[in-house]
């Protein structure tokens, strides 16, 4: 069987050339010359074809290739832009707050967060060399986010108010009823020790008292979702919604006393 050397081919092209050179000069061989050379040619332009066809594959895959990692690069520079974006209208509304609210707040960075299931702590990029003491209230532009519970030189540990462990004595703005909020691990705080004919409505906006002084009068807590009945009858029970999300904070406000 022949092989298809460099050779070959070249001997197979200055046969094919001679063969159509002189049916040129004859056109009385034109007719036995097209049928003799009509299978040579079907090969020969099966594999010209399939030739071209893989140099176009190669192309358009080495292409894809660059595209692909052309595509990658600008995905990361649209996201870092994203996130510089966000970073700055966070900053700008923290800042924004800043200057209008009458509390002395220091602004901090969240830099991590408690790994276990049984409380919900955050740690920030600031501690007593900036001023913070244990039992500020922490706060951000939205409402009421927690309380310092612990200070090194540079950092803090915030326990935020969804925290079992922490509870904050509250009003329902609109009718004055006392309660106090405590933290419950979930999307969700309790308020308790309400009287059976409790003046609260679903919806009713919730704000710190005064009562205790880690916490400013009037600063935002959430809002009331649901009200039910304590098993004993007694006394009834609100769930509220924080106002802060508590689950993304990047950036807080320590309030000063």
């Amino acid at each position: 069987m022949l092989k298809l050397t460099k050779k070959n081919l070249s001997y197979l092209a200055i046969s094919l050339a001679a063969l159509l050179l002189l049916s040129s000069f004859s056109p009385a061989l034109r007719p036995s010359l097209t049928s003799a050379l009509k299978f040579p040619l079907a090969v020969f332009s099966f594999f010209w074809n399939e030739a071209g066809a893989l140099i176009f594959f190669h192309h358009n895959f080495s292409q894809n290739k660059r595209f692909e990692r052309e595509n990658g690069f600008l995905r990361n520079k649209l996201n870092e832009a994203s996130e510089v974006y966000l970073e700055n209208q966070r900053l700008k509304e923290l800042l924004s707050f800043k200057q209008k609210t009458e509390l002395k707040v220091i602004a901090c960075r969240v830099i991590g967060r408690s790994a276990d299931n049984w409380s919900s702590v955050i740690i920030v990029d600031k501690g007593r060399h900036s001023g913070i003491k244990r039992g500020m209230a922490v706060i951000n532009y939205l409402g009421l986010a927690g309380r310092v519970i612990e200070t090194s030189g540079s950092t803090s540990k915030i326990m935020l108010i969804n925290d079992p462990n922490l509870s904050v004595s509250a009003i329902v703005q609109r009718s004055r009823q006392e309660g106090l909020v405590t933290g419950t691990l979930g999307n969700l705080m309790v308020m308790k020790y309400l009287p059976a004919d409790a003046d609260i409505e679903i919806s009713d906006t919730v704000v710190a008292s005064g009562l205790s002084s880690s916490y400013p009068k009037g600063i935002l807590i959430g809002t009331v979702t649901s009200i039910a009945t304590e098993f004993s009858g007694l006394s009834r029970y609100a769930l509220i919604k924080p106002a802060v999300n508590l689950s993304n904070l990047e950036e807080v406000l320590v309030v000063i006393q």
